[in-house]
């Protein structure tokens, strides 16, 4: 168990909405289990939720992946319902794009003492995006993925994912 645990956009529209998969579905239990070993130890959890607006189609991201989700405001924005009684004002993030570019300055020197764990979705978008990101910021800190709470949007694509993050020095467990 690290000192903060990143609960990478659980949301609705990942799990069983426009972008649902099976796989999504399959680790909420996973992931609903580790927040609550968190929460017990007395650790602290953040929740990302991608965020996005009316606009999305005509985006960079929405022209390139055309399914409307995580609208701000919409049911699939919100996460998942079994874990949203662990998001308050203050540990939710709403991040505009894959990775969240301020994890240096939320995070400042505390992320350096125990450590940082990630889980979530999508293994291969948003989980890796924000562990690379904290890797840059980060260098010298151990940083953890749990697979078995992280989805793909394939298994192939997750696996891959997992492997590009232990080449970056990041323990995948």
């Amino acid at each position: 168990m690290r000192d903060i645990l990143i609960v990478v956009d659980m949301q609705k529209d990942f799990i069983d909405g426009s972008l649902g998969t099976a796989e999504a579905v399959a680790i909420v239990e996973n992931v609903k289990k580790k927040i609550e070993e968190y929460e017990k130890a007395g650790k602290k959890v953040y929740f990302t939720a991608d965020t996005h607006f009316d606009n999305y189609l005509e985006t960079f991201e929405g022209r390139h992946l055309p399914v409307k989700h995580c609208i701000e405001g919409e049911e699939g924005w919100k996460v998942a319902g079994e874990l949203r009684a662990y998001v308050t004002e203050d540990n939710l993030i709403k991040k505009l794009t894959f990775g969240y570019v301020k994890w240096d300055e939320l995070l400042g020197k505390e992320a350096l003492a125990g450590g940082i764990e990630l889980c979530g979705l999508c293994t291969d978008i948003c989980v890796i995006s924000n562990a690379l990101i904290l890797r840059a910021f980060y260098p010298e800190t151990d940083i953890t993925v749990d697979s078995a709470c992280c989805a793909g949007v394939t298994v192939d694509k997750h696996n891959a994912a997992l492997e590009v993050m232990r080449s970056c020095q990041i323990e995948v467990i």
